[in-house]
């Protein structure tokens, strides 16, 4: 018997390329040759990678203007960012079908189109029904394109070192996306207007456009198959009804029918949706996907990574503006050393490591470092200052999460038949975007409940003065940040226990168009 390498287990039954994984005796698959445009066609998915998740925050530093102007409700406010998240998650599974039958390329520059128009349209709102409506719009082509670039990359990108160093800049973007967006955020709002967060799209989509056709290469598409509507229909359902759940549990309680009916939905919806996929003849989830260990354990380290993290980007954005008193623009530049650290974890640490390091490790050691960072801001006092306290702990974070998104990335979609690429992708942002929509509503409502018992504890008359206040507000987002940490470890330790496989020998490839 052949000794095993540390960070080894006991290989899948499957044949290994079917996995992506191959043990030493055996000689990888053979590889076309590689691809001379990859690399520009890396920057074309990259742009399109970083709009998506930018979006998700750009708009945040923008919404208290965006109020005033169009004279929104404080009740109405969320939409904007909930009309996203809810199309964007939504539609996920079934936009990564789409790009399995259409082509992923065709898929790409539909969606790239779609979300620049869309930008315009919310750039241009003369109300806000017209501006939700542009988000959902946003959010239903982020849908088609997020999927289309993330499988584009996977099948771009054979060669070990290549696909790590690849993945190394995608793990970037997508980590370090949200917080570009509150820096973008804030300066377009500071020194130009709202209108601006959503117009930069614009400019981002062209330049991705012109690319598409020139360096992105791919199949035309599956002559056979088609939608399987039944389990759109369940698929999406189950999903817009859980996010509209989670939206709206924190401005109505968990007990409100409003909280609890959507989520009974989505979960029976869901439940069926699992139930048909195993007995359709052309899924649009097919189970195979998310029956693979190393392949679940992935994804279900990024879905507790994704709750645990996005909570620092609410929660610090109110500290610094609300208790320190930071401008809009100062608040975003204050994030550039998460994004730093992200840049740094996932493409000069991660993607070197990778070719040779087995993932869980990099994975479980970049959720370790999370957590101390963690660990650090729920030590935040009203009079803590940034230096000492915010730089250390956002370095911590962003070496943490390059460290694992990189290695997720690169693993969850390592090995996919070429026809399943798109919907495997699909799967990943899918538990992305509910893990930080599920992340930001949990955190929150621990943030408020423990604001609540505080100044109920503290507040001797009928009102609490402002120093009280911001006690108050930092004393929740201590709590919240220490449950932030706890989460952070638990993904640690799924990652060491269900990602035993070493680093992929060989990805799948896909013919070109």
């Amino acid at each position: 018997m052949s000794k095993k390498r540390p960070g080894e287990g006991s290989l899948s039954s499957a044949p290994s390329t079917a996995t992506g994984f191959s043990p030493d005796h055996e000689v990888p698959a053979a590889t076309p040759a590689p691809d001379p445009k990859r690399w520009w066609a890396l920057a074309v998915i990259a742009l399109a990678q970083l709009m998506v998740i930018l979006d998700g925050t750009v708009v945040n530093i923008a919404l208290p203007s965006a109020q005033r102007a169009l004279g929104m409700s404080d009740a109405h406010r969320q939409w904007v960012i909930t009309a996203y998240t809810l199309a964007f998650g939504g539609l996920l599974l079934l936009g990564g079908r789409i790009a399995d039958l259409v082509g992923r390329k065709r898929t790409f520059v539909i969606g790239l189109a779609g979300f620049a128009a869309a930008s315009a349209l919310g750039g241009a709102a003369a109300g806000p029904g017209m501006l939700f409506a542009a988000r959902a719009l946003q959010g239903a082509f982020a849908a088609v394109l997020a999927p289309s670039a993330l499988s584009l990359l996977a099948t771009t990108f054979t060669d070990p070192k290549e696909r790590a160093r690849a993945f190394g800049v995608y793990g970037a973007l997508a980590g370090g996306g949200s917080a570009v967006g509150l820096i973008v955020g804030g300066l377009l709002t500071e020194y130009l207007n709202w209108r601006w967060s959503l117009y930069v799209n614009v400019p981002i989509a062209l330049a991705a456009l012109l690319g598409a056709p020139a360096f992105l290469r791919d199949r035309s598409g599956r002559r056979s198959g088609h939608l399987d509507v039944p389990g759109a229909l369940l698929g999406c359902g189950g999903l817009v009804a859980l996010v509209y759940g989670f939206s709206e549990a924190e401005p109505r309680g968990w007990s409100s029918p409003s909280v609890l009916t959507p989520l009974v939905a989505g979960v029976v919806l869901l439940a069926a949706f699992v139930w048909w996929q195993s007995r359709a003849a052309s899924p649009l989830l097919p189970l195979r996907i998310v029956r693979d260990r190393v392949r679940a354990g992935s994804l279900a380290t990024m879905g507790l990574a994704t709750i645990g993290m996005f909570g620092v980007f609410l929660f610090l954005t109110y500290y610094l503006q609300v208790v320190l008193g930071y401008p809009p623009v100062r608040t975003g530049l204050a994030f550039v050393p998460i994004s730093a650290g992200i840049v740094i974890g996932a493409t000069q640490i991660a993607a070197r490591l990778l070719t040779r390091t087995a993932p869980r490790t990099l994975m479980s050691s970049g959720m370790v470092l999370a957590a101390a960072g963690m660990v650090l801001l729920s030590s935040l006092t009203v009079h803590t200052q940034y230096v000492t306290h915010v730089l250390p702990a956002l370095l911590l974070l962003g070496l943490g999460m390059g460290l694992t998104f990189m290695p997720v990335y690169a693993t969850a979609t390592a090995g996919v038949p070429a026809q399943d690429a798109g919907v495997a992708s699909a799967v990943l942002n899918t538990v992305q975007q509910m893990g930080a929509s599920l992340g930001t509503v949990l955190l929150n409502t621990i943030a408020t409940s423990a604001t609540g018992r505080y100044l109920h504890s503290h507040v001797r008359g009928p009102d609490a003065d402002g120093a009280t206040l911001d006690q108050g507000m930092v004393h929740g987002f201590s709590v919240a940040y220490r449950c932030s940490a706890g989460v952070l470890l638990l993904a640690a330790l799924v990652a060491g226990l269900t990602v035993w496989h070493r680093t992929p020998k060989h990805a799948g490839h896909d013919a070109p168009a």
